[in-house]
């Protein structure tokens, strides 16, 4: 059995995907493993490479439901490793990321997944994303997304994406969150750990295939309201979904529904800015694209 399995999806962007690719193979560690890149509606073209020994790269057509999560899925149910990592294909792995999970694996075995800090890079600048700590909980990740832990800096076991854990949820919205709906569902198992240093480097300069996508998100977030009812127990972290949903209506030009959902969310949390933003934009007081690129400017997202 090799030691860690990387998931690649990818939809027809050969550069982005090898650049993600060589930054696994390029990780110094006496680790085996393999690359699986999953080609998601699109032609399986595995490109050339320096692959080290111990290392194996395939491609592989995603046979599940079209998208990011069927393509996840499709990655776990061929990987062989005793661990799975994911990489979206604009992101890149930096050095020392494998060898300092590995290690976080080795110091907390019952651990469910283990993330890294990330480094957001808008094409102009760099800025650090850290977690709050290293050991997040449950209420944690309701209270808020933690975004410095990114779906590109996550490795699990791969017994407990197929045993307790499950798989990621193919029903979400255009697979919109599916990586925090893993993480609230991890968290409400067992340990969620994190090597705190920025090992992965995320693009965002509107290359992501959600750039824009404000009525998914809308649906998507108000999916995990529902599947997650754990929510409605802390009323600022169920405003802040709820603020999110408004915002996301309002900037797909549903103003009366966002208007509503801004009043829930400023209920649940009078001071959430998402939520009053929501009902500037609802109104034509601001635009959505200088919202986004000021947030963006700093690292965050919506």
């Amino acid at each position: 059995m090799q030691e860690v399995s990387v998931v690649v999806p990818t939809h027809n962007r050969p550069a982005f995907m090898k650049s993600a690719v060589e930054s696994v193979l390029t990780q110094e560690t006496d680790a085996t493993g393999e690359v699986i890149i999953v080609f998601d509606a699109c032609p399986i073209e595995v490109p050339e490479l320096d692959i080290p020994a111990g290392w194996t790269v395939r491609g592989i057509a995603n046979s599940r439901s079209r998208g990011l999560a069927g393509a996840r899925n499709s990655g776990i149910d061929a990987a062989t490793g005793r661990l799975v990592a994911f990489l979206d294909d604009d992101d890149e792995w930096l050095p020392g990321k494998l060898a300092a999970q590995l290690r976080r694996f080795a110091e907390v075995p019952a651990a469910m997944v283990v993330g890294t800090a990330m480094l957001v890079d808008d094409g102009s600048s760099r800025i650090e994303r850290r977690a709050p700590a290293e050991e997040l909980t449950h209420e944690d990740f309701l209270r808020n997304r933690i975004p410095g832990v990114h779906s590109s800096s996550l490795m699990f076991r791969r017994e407990v994406l197929q045993g307790d854990l499950g798989l990621i949820d193919e029903e979400l919205p255009r697979s919109y969150g599916e990586d925090y709906d893993i993480l609230l569902r991890a968290s409400a198992l067992g340990v969620v750990t994190v090597v705190n240093e920025p090992l992965v480097k995320v693009l965002w300069n509107g290359q992501s295939y959600y750039f824009g996508q404000w009525a998914s998100y809308a649906e998507a977030l108000q999916y995990l309201l529902a599947k997650h009812p754990d929510f409605s127990r802390i009323p600022r972290a169920h405003g802040r979904i709820q603020a999110q949903v408004a915002f996301a209506l309002a900037a797909s030009d549903q103003g009366p529904a966002a208007r509503e959902w801004a009043w829930r969310a400023l209920r649940n949390a009078p001071t959430q800015v998402k939520a009053m933003l929501a009902i500037a934009i609802s109104r034509g007081l601001v635009r959505t694209e200088t919202v986004t690129r000021v947030v963006q400017k700093l690292g965050r997202g919506i």
